[in-house]
Order: structure tokens, then C-alpha cells, then sequence
């Protein structure tokens, strides 16, 4: 391979096959880097030596393919290249085969820097070709390779599920399959395997895994695609934690794969905590929690900067940003979001200047240095009344809006001053599981519930109770619906959401319950979910598992910024490929055979 040969390699024969990298002509001389996906190898046409090769190696251009035999011979001293493991040889070449040509790429593979993306994913097989995006696939089958050779050994059993399967929407859209030998019946491609792998946890196969491709018709962003790749995994009589440990253990064994280790056990938080302390539930713990500072501040402070004083005050320190400008300051204004009654105060400077006790008890509550910067979030003393919300759980809708607006505006400061100031470092990996979710969310655009991770997730057991009284008023917004916890985790790493996972509810009884609170009719759950209800009746153990990104996790080891970088053959933001130009219409014959006519969608 053109990235294997060293210096005890010199005197030997050798055949290097790939594609031509770069060429240099000296005249008598003609140098080209000859490269596969394992590296670069220098190979030398002497005309003095060997005037038939060099006459065919003049008409070389980049990214023929060809075969090179030759012998290895060390550089002289003074043209060793340092910058590739193969610099201190070169192949002196006796035969040169063409085995085909190239025409000119829209952009070369060597190329420093980058066309636009468009053209990258047009011309994917070329933009594969570079060393980045090569380094990327080879890290994703490592880290594959290393999950189910873990998950191999802790007894786990790979077992592949349908891709055509039947339609129940949950969140996104389903992608729809029309079926030719059943008119009018369609499947759907799955947007994740979860029924089927309960369904082998009643089968008897008490601990399942599956590297599994999934899909969702929804609208994309940088982490999401159409379809995407999840480590899926589901175990009979466990505990939370003993998800966990696997987890641990198989991202440990991945990161391993990748050259890194990481920290284990993760750090546990809750999802309340987690709003109080980030506001969000998926924190980024390279960044300083938030502070309530409301305390350092005297009643008639409060008043005078217009604060509710009934409602935090959140401190959000950024290190290390130093003193801003008038015109830095006034740029935080358009990074904030107002949840609800919210406003920012961003020149701590000039509180610290009329309220200096309130400021030196600030920045020693926050722990803050002197080039750190401070913003404040608070409620308007003039906001008007919030709207009207259950108050059962810790965190207050009104308190709510305050934690959600710092945590939006704590990740923008981060990522303003990342790079300038060196926020986040590679290799820095922050792991945490966030548990206790709520076990339902109100939707006020549908006036009902929804399940806050997925409707086969089981309630607290000391829950059960304001599950039962919240069935009872499931259109009513202030229903004790809002108390109830789910079994529920996620594992983030650095600020986004690996996967997500939960104990699965085993009962059908309680299965029932969790539909009507959803609003489902019993005609209905049993038109959607008849078969997997009736499952449950026959000895259904108690089970959990998780979901995790593939692709996210390889993302952040490869240090992209989008997962576009890390799967081969991916869509755009508006779900084309551009490579086979996909989607694209079918003739007239083969919508005739599955008896559909295409109409104009309205907008």
C-alpha cells in the first residue's frame, strides 16, 4: 500500500497501485505522489535511466490510476519529507502501467481548500477521495467494529428488524412505501426499531443489539438527516443503571477505537437540575453553571434595574472573553431569545459601577476572574401575568422561561468566543446521563398531551398514582399528567444528545393508560398497536434499552460540524442527492401497477 513503505524497506521490489496525487517535471526527472487511502508514496522517472517510462510518465495528469513496479531506494538527507510517514523512501521506477485515465475533476482531492458542498456532494466519489473524509469513514467502522465486538461479548445477540414495517407516526413523519401486490397499502420505512425490539425482549432474547439504519421525514439541520444510523440495544430485568454500565462500556471501547479514553462512570444529573443549573436538558459541561444570583442583589436594587424579584436571576459566566466593546455588548441583544417575560442585562460593568456590593457578590457566588464576562437574565418587573400552567413539578413555567432563555444565550456567548479564546478543546469530552424526564409534555397548538420521549416509556412507580388521577382529565392542561416522571434517560456528551432510552413499560394495563392519557381511543390504540398489545398479555418481562447516534457520536470524534462529514453518501438539507440525483418522478407504468396518481401539493 502507498502509505506502508519505510526505510528498512530500501533495496526491495515493490508494486504500488492508486491514483496519481501531484505531479512535479524537472525535465530529466518527473516526481508523483502516488496515493490510496493508506497514504502517499513519492515514485521517481529517471529519463537518464529509463527513457520509455519517463516519455510515458510525462502524460500523467492528477488522478489517473496506475500501477508502478519499481525498486525502493532511500532519499538522499537533504530530500527526506517529515510530513508523511513514507518520506524517507521513494520508489525508482522500472515499469509504469496505465490503468486508466481521469478527466480533469471539478476539484482535486489534494486541494487545500475546500469547494462549496454542493459540488462536494455532486462529485461525492472525488470529495470521498481526500484524507479528511477517508480518516472519517475509517473512524466510523472502527468505532462500529468496537460497539458490537463489546456488545458481542457481554452476550448481547445482533439481530436485524424489518425496514418495511407498518405506519405508527410518532414525532416525524414516516417515510411511505406503496405496496404493488396490495393496492392502496402502504409500509412505512422505520424511524426506529422500538416495538420490534420489545417484541424479541417477549420473545425470549433478553439482550438484543442492532447497528440499524433509520428513517424520518423531517426537516434537516446539521445533526440530523433523513436517514441516519443508530447503536440500538435492548436487555430484559434491568435496572437503569445496568443500561447504563453497558453504555459505558461500549462508548469506551469506541473511543478507545478512536485513540481517546474517557472518564467513567459518567456523572448522573437530573432533568430538573439540569434546567436550574443549564436550561437546557442536554448541557454542555465544558462551560460554568448558572448562578441565581438574585440574593446579592438588596430589594431596591431589584426594583431599580426593573427585576421581578419573585423569579431568578441567572449569572451566566463566560471565561476568559476579557472587556468588550460598547459595540460587543450591544451584538449579546440579538443572540438573546425571550422565552416568556425575560430580558437580558449585558454590561455587568455598569451594574458593578452603580451597584458595587451587589457585583463583588456576583463574582465571587459565580467564581468569576477578572476577564471573564458576566451576563445576567431576569424577569421583567413589567412583564405581564404568564400563562396559566400546572405547578407541579420543581421547576415553575415562570422559572422555566428564565432558565430557557440564559441556557440559549450561555451556548450562543460560548460559540461567539469559542474559537477566539479557545472555549472548547479537542479531546475535551464531557459525558453525562440526564434522568427523571417528564413523562409527559402539553401541546398547546393540539390541546393535549404527548409523550415527552416515546409512549412505550414507563412511569415512575410512585407516580402511578397521579398517572391514574391525570388519565381522568387528559384534555385539561393543569392535569397531574405534568407531575409524572418517566423512567427516562439520556446520555449527552459535550452538549449534544447521544441517545436516549427508558425502562419500557411490561404491563399492558398500564401500556392502556399511557395511550388514553395521549388521547387515543381504545379503538384507536388497538388499530395502531393492537398487535403489540396483545404481546404484552403473554408474559412480557420487565426491559429496557437505549438509542444512540452512530453518526453523532463519529461527528464529534472526527471533529466535524456537520454529519454530513461522516456518512458516505448523505442528502442535503432539502433531502436530495445530489450524487444520484434523488428524489426524482417515476414513469407513468409503475404508478399505473401501484394504482397512485401524483397530484400537485398545495403550499
Amino acid at each position: 500500500m502507498c502509505g506502508e513503505l519505510r526505510a528498512s524497506d530500501a533495496g526491495k521490489k515493490a508494486i504500488l497501485m492508486g491514483w496519481v496525487n501531484r505531479r512535479r517535471d524537472l525535465g530529466s526527472i518527473i516526481f508523483i505522489h502516488l496515493r490510496d487511502r493508506t497514504g502517499i508514496t513519492q515514485i521517481v522517472f529517471n529519463r537518464e535511466v529509463n527513457p520509455e517510462m519517463h516519455a510515458k510518465a510525462e502524460t500523467l495528469r492528477n488522478e489517473y490510476v496506475i500501477a508502478a513496479i519499481g525498486r525502493v531506494k532511500l532519499r538522499d538527507a537533504d530530500t527526506v519529507n517529515p510530513s508523511i510517514p513514507t518520506g524517507e523512501v521513494e520508489l525508482v521506477v522500472d515499469e509504469l502501467r496505465i490503468l486508466n485515465e481521469s478527466k480533469l475533476p471539478p476539484f482535486l482531492p489534494s486541494d487545500t481548500a475546500l469547494t462549496n458542498e454542493e459540488t462536494r456532494l455532486k462529485y461525492r466519489y472525488i470529495d470521498l477521495r481526500r484524507d479528511a473524509m477517508q480518516f472519517n469513514i475509517e473512524t466510523r467502522h472502527k468505532v462500529a467494529k468496537a460497539i458490537r465486538d463489546y456488545l458481542s461479548a457481554q452476550g448481547f445477540f445482533e439481530i436485524e428488524t424489518p425496514f418495511m414495517t407498518r405506519s405508527t407516526p410518532e414525532g416525524a413523519r414516516d417515510y411511505l412505501v406503496p405496496s404493488r401486490v396490495q393496492p392502496g397499502a402502504f409500509y412505512a420505512l422505520p424511524q426506529s426499531p422500538q416495538m420490534f425490539k420489545q417484541i424479541l425482549m417477549i420473545s425470549g432474547f433478553d439482550k438484543y443489539f442492532q447497528i440499524v439504519r433509520c428513517f424520518r421525514d423531517e426537516d434537516l439541520r446539521a445533526d440530523r438527516q433523513p436517514e441516519f444510523t443508530q447503536i440500538d440495544l435492548e436487555m430484559t430485568y434491568p435496572q437503569p443503571e445496568s443500561v447504563w454500565e453497558v453504555v459505558e462500556g461500549f462508548l469506551d471501547a469506541a473511543f478507545k477505537a478512536a485513540g481517546y479514553e474517557i472518564q467513567r462512570p459518567f456523572p448522573r444529573m437530573d432533568y430538573d437540575e439540569a434546567i436550574r443549573l443549564y436550561g437546557i436538558d442536554k448541557p454542555d459541561l465544558r462551560l460554568p453553571a448558572f448562578s441565581d444570583v438574585r440574593d446579592c442583589f438588596p430589594a431596591e436594587n431589584l426594583q431599580e434595574l426593573a427585576i421581578n424579584p419573585n423569579l431568578p436571576v441567572i449569572a451566566i459566566r463566560t471565561p476568559k472573553v476579557g472587556e468588550l466593546s460598547r459595540k460587543e455588548r450591544d451584538d449579546i441583544k440579538p443572540m438573546f431569545h425571550s422565552k416568556g417575560g425575560a430580558r437580558v442585562y449585558e454590561d455587568f460593568k455598569r451594574i458593578g459601577n452603580k451597584f458595587p456590593e451587589a457585583a463583588a457578590a456576583i463574582a465571587k457566588k459565580t467564581g468569576a476572574q477578572p476577564d471573564d464576562l458576566i451576563v445576567l437574565v431576569a424577569g421583567s418587573a413589567q412583564a405581564g401575568p404568564q400563562t396559566a400552567m400546572p405547578a407541579h413539578r420543581k421547576v415553575t413555567p415562570a422559572e422555566l422561561a428564565i432558565y430557557a432563555s440564559a441556557g440559549l444565550l450561555r451556548l450562543a456567548l460560548a460559540q461567539k468566543y469559542a474559537e477566539r479564546h479557545k472555549l472548547f478543546q479537542r479531546g475535551d469530552f464531557r459525558f453525562l446521563w440526564v434522568t427523571n424526564f417528564p413523562m409527559f409534555e402539553w401541546d398547546e397548538s393540539e390541546r393535549q398531551w404527548m409523550a415527552a420521549h416515546h409512549p412505550f416509556t414507563s412511569p415512575h412507580e410512585e407516580d402511578m398514582g397521579l398517572l391514574e388521577q391525570g388519565v381522568e382529565s387528559v384534555n385539561d392542561p393543569q392535569s397531574t399528567l405534568s407531575a409524572v416522571r418517566a423512567l427516562a434517560y439520556d446520555v449527552v456528551l459535550n452538549g449534544t444528545e447521544l441517545g436516549s432510552g427508558s425502562i419500557r413499560i411490561h404491563r399492558q394495563d398500564i401500556q392502556s393508560k399511557i395511550f388514553r392519557a395521549l388521547g387515543m381511543t381504545e379503538a384507536e390504540a388497538k388499530s395502531r398497536f393492537g398487535f403489540f398489545l396483545e404481546a404484552l398479555e403473554y408474559g412480557t418481562p420487565p426491559h429496557g434499552g437505549i438509542a444512540l447516534g452512530l453518526d453523532r457520536i463519529v461527528m464529534i470524534l472526527a471533529g466535524a460540524e456537520s454529519l454530513r462529514e461522516v456518512i458516505p453518501f448523505p442528502k442535503t438539507a432539502r433531502a436530495v442527492d445530489l450524487m444520484v440525483d434523488a428524489p426524482t418522478p417515476v414513469s407513468e407504468t409503475q404508478l399505473r401497477e401501484l394504482g397512485i396518481q401524483v397530484k400537485p401539493v398545495k403550499q
